[in-house]
């Protein structure tokens, strides 16, 4: 049995690398966070024409058709390079819920658009709690003749300043969790940007008041398959920003000098690097399982997703903190870069569940 990468999963993630490299370096990055919208066009004009928009998006609609093992690669050098923008929450978590639950005629409209890099789409679940938790969620779906209404806010959605659909999660009447697609421009849609500490990432309130929408199929099924695909979206993220912060932090030492020797020639320095590898390379494997899992639909499908979650979100935090430690008093200034990593590290600990949220799924879904 195999389980590394195939030659075209391999080349995938090579020119993925490659190619940030070149487009997406530190200075292009904090130019774009000094932005309003913190949206790069120009790079994700050019992320549209390598097919990346629509990589997870089926042949009929002008995708790739290709699975979350091959997003993940992409995932994982956009979280090396801190890519900023709405790729993960557009072309991951939009694109999966419209190709899972969206009709024939809205994926038309919806999933064509993406593919091609002519719309943008995000996920609002999150709420006045702060949890992805269906408890917590308290919009109201309502039916109206043949179609359905909207009611309540949701919080810390991302990138809805630039979005042109939403993928809400709302409780019908029978309080069961339903997806629903609104349309940005739709009566009764307020979205307010909110500072946020992360600056490669931007959320938003929205509020819908009496908003039309239409239903994605699936239900709570739907609901949690939207949840494993966004937990393992993260976790590539958070593994492509751990791999960075240790590069960055192991070259600094090689040329940063104490009591006439290099930094990284003390013994301290050399556990805290030993000890990131040491956490960052088996959870790689549990984060590619976890995406073959989903794309093979195996029994572990759920529970291995959430696995990754809480690992390589625990993992970067971790990581960053001792990145910033080895870079000593330059490593928490504004000038040095490696801010961009740790900030990125809370937001993705936070983002679609925490992992102490993620690690009770896996007791949860562990018992069946």
């Amino acid at each position: 049995m195999d389980f590394g990468l195939s030659e075209e999963q391999q080349q995938l993630k090579e020119s993925a690398r490659a190619f940030l490299s070149g487009e997406c370096a530190g200075a292009f990055v904090r130019k774009i966070m000094a932005t309003d919208d913190g949206y790069p066009r120009e790079l994700y004009a050019q992320i549209a024409k390598l097919g990346w928009s629509g990589l997870v998006v089926p042949e009929k609609f002008g995708g790739a058709g290709l699975g979350m093992l091959e997003m993940a690669m992409i995932l994982e050098e956009g979280g090396y390079a801190a890519m900023p923008g709405p790729f993960l929450f557009s072309s991951v978590l939009a694109a999966s819920a419209l190709k899972l639950g969206g009709s024939e005629q809205l994926n038309s409209k919806w999933l064509t658009a993406l593919a091609e890099g002519r719309a943008i789409g995000t996920v609002a679940v999150v709420e006045s709690a702060g949890s992805i938790d269906p408890v917590d969620i308290a919009a109201v779906a309502t039916k109206d003749g043949a179609g359905w209404r909207l009611n309540g806010t949701k919080m810390f959605v991302p990138y809805a300043n630039v979005a042109d659909f939403i993928v809400v999660a709302a409780k019908d009447n029978a309080g069961e969790i339903l997806l629903f697609v609104v349309d940005t421009k739709s009566p009764g849609v307020t979205i307010r940007l909110l500072k946020n500490l992360d600056l490669t990432r931007r959320v938003s309130s929205v509020e819908l008041k009496g908003t039309p929408a239409e239903r994605l199929g699936g239900g709570t099924d739907l609901f949690a398959k939207l949840i494993d695909v966004a937990a393992i979206a993260i976790a590539a993220d958070s593994l492509g920003g751990t791999e960075r912060a240790l590069e960055m932090a192991v070259e600094y030492s090689k040329v940063r000098e104490q009591f006439g020797k290099p930094i990284g020639s003390f013994q301290a320095l050399k556990h805290a690097a030993a000890e990131i590898v040491a956490d960052l390379e088996p959870a790689r494997a549990m984060l590619w399982y976890a995406a073959y899992a989903q794309d093979t639909g195996a029994a572990d499908a759920s529970r291995t997703a959430a696995m990754a979650k809480a690992r390589l979100c625990d993992i970067y935090s971790r990581g960053t903190d001792r990145a910033v430690l080895m870079h000593g008093g330059i490593g928490f200034t504004w000038e040095h870069d490696m801010h961009l990593w740790f900030k990125r590290a809370r937001f993705n600990e936070s983002c679609f569940g925490s992992p102490a949220y993620h690690r009770e799924r896996v007791a949860i879904l562990g018992a069946y």
